[in-house]
């Protein structure tokens, strides 16, 4: 077999490949007994079909296996004889072909760019030292507290700040707000409705009206709704309330004593103090790991320049894209104010596409040069700790990574966590604050 390489680019190659007749004839041979072996015509044995009346009868399905199956295993020799990294399935180009003549194709793919490892023991890195302070804890026991607020009714007027429980009625243009907006029922009529009394609170210009109401006591209140209103055919247009002061309430949080640590599951407040703590010192060890860990990379990075495959650079662009896109979602960014930020994102997540492959690259022939595998058992824990988190019987989360293609991801990650576990260790650390 004759290889021959062609650098497009140097992501980018042209295998050229020859293979004589002999060797053609070989792989072909193999292909027809296992026709003969597999197929039953009338009159004949399993395995005992004549070859000339299989090729007369077989002749396109033969030659198609022929030709799938010699251009697959000479394309995978020819991949491994000059250790290529292939990147993207190839696109195959044949020249016409009979049985027992010499065979030639070409094949374009996409490969990961040669490049020299750079120096990767022994990096400079600064730790943080920084440990778990009684201010931390108070800080996080206060957040705890703050999670489960009780709501104390008041005997006064309404001031700014407060909660208020409130039953109204709203019309515009003189009529039922539904009339305008069949599907705003809730900004038409609500019993027993939550809001706080604060700027920005439910629609603009709705609370102020309500500071000094008291309890019992019902108010008219006039809107305009905003240009940027949920609710697109109610822009611009005035509505009036009618709003019934149900309850006035105060926003309080609980005192930390051995109730409010039961609340949580604790013994007593000890016990809850003692859990938090550990869990700050858990949560800040992994910071600063991460932190290390992020440096390590980032010296990587820096010390080498290597040509990315688009292809790669191209998927985890939409990756970055759709994470994005999704956290903007969940704030409550409109798709108006997204799609207007379509180019930014784009970019952004370009250029976070291309440090992640490149880290990725070099993290990954760090794992080769060092040995670095995943195991089948790491593998197994692995998805037995997904199956945990998602609540999922680990068999059936199995078959549906499998499915997706997905599992090569994971064995990646395992293999990423391995080396720089590894580049930890090799690193020369030193510990500072801050």
């Amino acid at each position: 077999m004759n290889v021959t390489i062609e650098h497009l680019s140097p992501c980018k190659k042209l295998v050229r490949v020859e293979i004589d007749a002999e060797a053609t004839r070989a792989r072909a041979d193999a292909v027809l007994k296992e026709f003969q072996r597999k197929v039953r015509l009338p009159g004949f044995r399993p395995g005992k079909t004549p070859r000339a009346l299989l090729l007369k009868t077989f002749a396109q399905e033969i030659n198609a296996e022929m030709k799938r199956r010699i251009t697959s295993d000479a394309y995978r020799e020819a991949i491994e004889q000059h250790k290529l990294r292939p990147i993207t399935r190839p696109e195959i180009e044949e020249t016409p072909w009979e049985l027992g003549q010499p065979f030639a194709f070409t094949a374009t793919v996409e490969t990961e760019a040669d490049f020299e490892l750079p120096d990767y023991r022994g990096l400079p890195v600064r730790r943080d030292n920084r440990t778990v302070t009684e201010e931390d804890l108070e800080r996080a026991l206060r957040m705890l507290r703050e999670q489960k607020p009780v709501f104390v009714d008041l005997d006064r007027p309404v001031q700014p700040g407060d909660f208020v429980v409130v039953n109204y009625t709203g019309t515009c243009e003189g009529k039922p707000i539904t009339d305008i907006a069949p599907t705003a029922r809730g900004l038409t009529e609500q019993k027993n409705f939550w809001l706080q009394i604060q700027t920005g609170s439910f629609i603009p210009g709705f609370t102020d009206p309500l500071v000094g109401a008291s309890a019992g006591e019902s108010r008219a209140v006039t809107v305009t709704f905003p240009d940027d209103f949920v609710t697109r055919e109610l822009v611009g247009k005035q509505a009036v309330y009618q709003v019934e002061i149900v309850q006035v309430k105060e926003r309080r949080i609980p005192e930390l004593d051995d109730a409010f640590a039961g609340s949580y599951g604790a013994e007593n407040l000890e016990a809850l103090r003692a859990g938090v703590r550990q869990d700050l010192e858990l949560e800040l060890k992994e910071k600063q790991q991460r932190q290390v860990r992020d440096q390590l990379v980032a010296t990587l990075l820096g010390r080498v320049s290597f040509e990315l495959p688009e292809a790669l650079v191209e998927n985890e662009t939409r990756n970055v894209v759709f994470d994005i896109v999704k956290a903007n979602q969940e704030r409550g960014v409109a798709k108006e104010a997204i799609d207007e930020r379509k180019d930014e994102i784009y970019s952004v997540a370009n250029n976070s596409a291309r440090e992640r492959v490149k880290a990725m690259l070099l993290l990954n022939r760090i794992a080769e040069k060092e040995g670095i595998t995943a195991t089948s058992q790491e593998l197994t824990q692995r998805v037995l700790e997904l199956a945990a988190r998602y609540q999922i019987k680990p068999d059936k989360l199995a078959k549906q990574l499998q499915e997706r293609g997905a599992l090569p991801q994971i064995q990646r990650q395992i293999i990423e966590a391995k080396v720089l576990n590894a580049l930890e260790l090799y690193a020369k650390i030193e510990d500072g604050s801050g």
